[in-house]
């Protein structure tokens, strides 16, 4: 996909040919081997609850039935065939939102891409609609930090609190991706809607590849400090992922954890994405509802 890997075409090829083809997959399949499921990959799984779970919540809503389906980026069920179910079902008007709180070109425009390439084939091109994101809406950031009170009430206040979204090579934002800003003022906005002190939450970023810059903080770095100060108390929540998946149950959840503990670290807690939780669900419906205006009487 040239929207997350902007690089030569020629450049890329050698780099996937002889380095991540040979290599990558392996790693990948252990890893995800660590999180699977015996319904399957947690990340489809969960987008089925959400998909089930909007659909009902909107449809409650308007008194009438609105089909939901969920596409992958990547995988299947992908949104080509998330955009014929829905053709399928009669519908001449379609609201794309992208589960990705915070745009960014590599993600939100990645799937507009996908969405209208998939059209170009269509005779009958339905109305379209795009979400670009939500990383401000008062009910998103209130399910959010719902999601993390609640489990303080149930185990209590961590020593620190890690706000880890996804990373994005530097030269990404330089060039205008408004990535970064929307993280920073997602991670402002859940500051103060929790209930403990400022100084104790910290923003990084996770998910590196590669060897060019990405921007800082970097999570791991974090973790292996806080490890070697042997920290009593850490928590860690994603508010960049809609659903749990590899990046979240592998990536903080296992190996994170591993790097925390082995440096030092003593208490380790993940707190999972808000998922198909009522709140979340809640969130998106108010999200959609805003962007249905006109549509639904």
């Amino acid at each position: 996909d040239p929207r997350v890997v902007e690089l030569p075409r020629l450049r890329w090829w050698l780099l996937r040919n002889l380095l991540v083809l040979p290599l990558r997959p392996r790693r990948s399949a252990r890893l995800y081997a660590r999180i699977w499921t015996p319904e399957g990959s947690p990340l489809v799984v969960i987008a089925r609850r959400q998909a089930a779970a909007l659909s009902h919540e909107l449809t409650l809503r308007f008194g009438e039935d609105l089909p939901v389906v969920s596409g992958m980026g990547y995988g299947e069920p992908s949104i080509a065939q998330a955009l014929d179910d829905l053709r399928r079902q009669g519908c001449r008007r379609i609201l794309v939102l992208p589960l990705f709180p915070q745009y960014s070109g590599t993600t939100t425009a990645s799937v507009f891409d996908a969405v209208t390439r998939e059209l170009r084939s269509w005779r009958r091109v339905p109305e379209l609609r795009t979400v670009s994101d939500y990383h401000d809406h008062p009910a998103y950031i209130r399910a959010v930090a719902d999601s993390i009170e609640e489990t303080w009430s149930r185990e209590g206040r961590p020593e620190r609190l890690l706000l880890s979204f996804h990373g994005l090579p530097t030269r990404y934002i330089e060039a205008g991706d408004p990535y970064h800003d929307q993280c920073r003022t997602t991670a402002a906005l859940l500051t103060d809607a929790l209930d403990i002190e400022p100084e104790r939450i910290v923003t990084g970023f996770q998910s590196r590849f590669g060897r060019e810059s990405w921007i800082e903080p970097a999570t791991t770095t974090l973790l292996e400090e806080w490890g070697r100060q042997s920290l009593d108390g850490l928590d860690v929540v994603c508010p960049g992922f809609a659903a749990d998946c590899l990046e979240t149950l592998e990536e903080i959840g296992i190996t994170g954890r591993e790097i925390f503990s082995d440096a030092g670290g003593k208490r380790f807690r993940y707190i999972p994405a808000p998922n198909d939780r009522p709140g979340h669900i809640a969130a998106l419906a108010d999200v959609a509802v805003q962007n249905l205006g006109g549509w639904i009487v």
